[in-house]
Parts: structure tokens; C-alpha cells; sequence
């Protein structure tokens, strides 16, 4: 989706944090048994931990020193994100994630429900532990909506969504997620960016999703196939021609971008800044 060499270099800024965050996995699961060794195999897969990395770029850009717990907080991010991953190939009947064999074709989808809800638990446990309730609440908000988008999604199947339907799902599904991951960190330090980081974040998590969707059309993905009818059919007004649709899904998700991009604008220059900057023009559609 995103160039790999141009992220790459993105990813370079906080590669340190990030490895500090990857180090964490391996405090997390017992090794009592096969499954609990897959799941950390699972975690510790190569990925773009591109909540994380947004999350921190952000906090420095506005002069924060990245803490333990909001490395703590980046951390239950990505169990978030990886037990939506597990439940989604359950979901999808999906037998490969990130290359490699998934958790439900070795163990079975019972098992693998299983292993996304015990990260879950582990969520709520390292949350209770950070002490501030408004986090909480944050997050079981967040996960809530995660479950109403797919179920969203699930009630339109095959069926043409009004816009309005699909930008709230967007936003439910994967916007949710980087608006808590961005927010929930920035109310971790005595910053006073809480809104403008809400907002950025919110924006940056929906045009993600719609690019995702373009391109998915654009490389004969499966979301058409599996009934989901994303932006470009939604523009098209057809199944048959969704390409038809691109243009205007290009425009939606530039404006987007847009409203991420003006939130940067009261920053000081920095690398951190010029980074974000950066990410922003990767995602986006000339």
C-alpha cells in the first residue's frame, strides 16, 4: 500500500521506540504451551506499526519525551490492532497473514478466537495498570466501535452503502483505533494538544482506510468478491465498473489529508514534523 522505501525512511526516526515496543512482546505471553509461542511469533512479525510510529512521531513533533507508559499505551495499541487481525482471518477465512501461516490454520478458529480475546484481556490488564480512567474509558469505547463497524460492514454485504454509512464504518473499523492510539498518548504527557491530536489522527486513520480500499480496486482485490462495496463503488453507482469510482474516492481521500495536514501547521520544524509531513504525502493521490 504505502512505498516501501519512503516508509522505510519514516520508520528510521522512531526505529528505536519501536524496537523498545517489540521488546515488550516477549513479557507478555507464558511459554507454557505451543499456541502462546505462535501468538509471539504472530506479534513479533514483520510490520509497519504504522499506529505506533504516527503516535510517535506526533509527540515528538510537539516537544514530548516519549515515557514508559506511553510506550505501555503503544504497546496495547498494537494487541488491539493484532487480536482484530486474528479475529478478521476467522472472519475472512483467511489461512496467511504477513506470510506466513495465521492462527486459525494451525489451531482452528476456536482457538484462534480464543487467542484474540486473551489479548484483549491483556489489554484491559495493562490499562487497569496505568491508572487513569479516562484511558480506559478511551479504549472500550474504541474497541466498541471496532466491533459495531465490522458489524456495519457485515449488514451491508453486498449491498451499495450510502456514503455516509461507509465513512462511519471507516471510521469505526480503522480511524477509531489511530485517533485512541494518538490521543491516549498525548493525555499521558502535560501537553495541551488533546484536540488537535484527536483531530489529526481521526482524519489520518480514514484516509488510511480509503486508500486502502482504492487500491484493493485498483490491484483486484477481494473486497468486491466478499461483498464489500467500498468508496469506488459507492462513486461508480455499480459493481461492474468500479473503477469508475476511483477519481472521486482520490478526492475523498485527499480531503482527508487536508484537515490531518492543517493540524501540523502550529508546530515547530523539526524532523519529527517533516516526517509526519511526509506520511501524509505517501498516502496521498496527485
Amino acid at each position: 500500500m504505502l512505498d516501501k522505501c519512503a516508509y522505510q525512511e519514516i520508520f528510521e526516526v522512531v526505529k528505536s521506540d519501536i524496537k523498545k515496543i517489540e521488546n515488550r512482546f516477549l513479557e507478555i505471553l507464558p511459554k507454557s504451551c505451543e499456541i502462546y509461542s505462535d501468538l509471539e511469533k504472530f506479534l513479533k512479525l514483520p510490520s509497519k506499526r504504522i499506529r505506533s510510529v504516527l503516535a510517535l512521531l506526533y509527540l515528538r513533533a510537539i516537544g514530548v519525551e516519549v515515557d514508559e507508559n506511553q510506550l505501555e499505551l503503544l504497546v496495547i495499541v498494537e494487541l488491539i490492532h493484532n487480536a482484530s487481525l486474528i479475529h478478521d482471518d476467522v472472519i475472512d477465512e483467511e489461512k496467511i497473514r504477513r506470510s506466513q501461516k495465521n492462527i486459525n490454520s494451525k489451531f482452528g478458529n476456536k482457538m484462534a478466537i480464543i487467542s484474540g480475546d486473551y489479548l484483549l484481556s491483556v489489554v484491559m490488564e495493562k490499562l487497569t495498570r496505568l491508572g487513569k480512567l479516562e484511558l480506559f474509558e478511551i479504549f472500550s469505547k474504541t474497541i466498541k466501535e471496532m466491533c459495531e463497524g465490522e458489524i456495519l460492514q457485515y449488514s451491508n454485504l453486498y449491498k451499495i452503502p450510502t456514503l455516509e454509512d461507509y465513512l462511519k464504518k471507516t471510521y469505526q473499523k480503522t480511524g477509531s483505533l489511530f485517533e485512541a492510539c494518538v490521543l491516549g498518548c498525548v493525555m499521558l504527557s502535560t501537553s495541551q494538544e488533546a484536540e488537535n491530536a484527536k483531530e489529526f489522527s481521526k482524519n489520518f486513520g480514514i484516509a488510511f482506510q480509503i486508500r486502502d480500499d482504492i487500491e484493493n480496486i485498483l490491484k483486484g482485490g477481494n473486497d468486491i468478491k466478499e461483498g464489500v462495496y467500498n468508496a469506488p463503488i459507492i462513486f461508480s453507482g455499480s459493481i461492474d465498473n468500479p473503477v469508475a469510482g476511483i477519481e472521486k474516492s482520490k478526492v475523498l481521500l485527499n480531503n482527508y489529508l487536508d484537515i490531518a495536514q492543517k493540524c501540523l501547521c502550529g508546530m515547530d520544524e523539526s524532523e519529527y514534523k517533516s516526517a509526519l509531513k511526509k506520511l501524509l504525502e505517501l498516502l496521498k493521490y496527485d
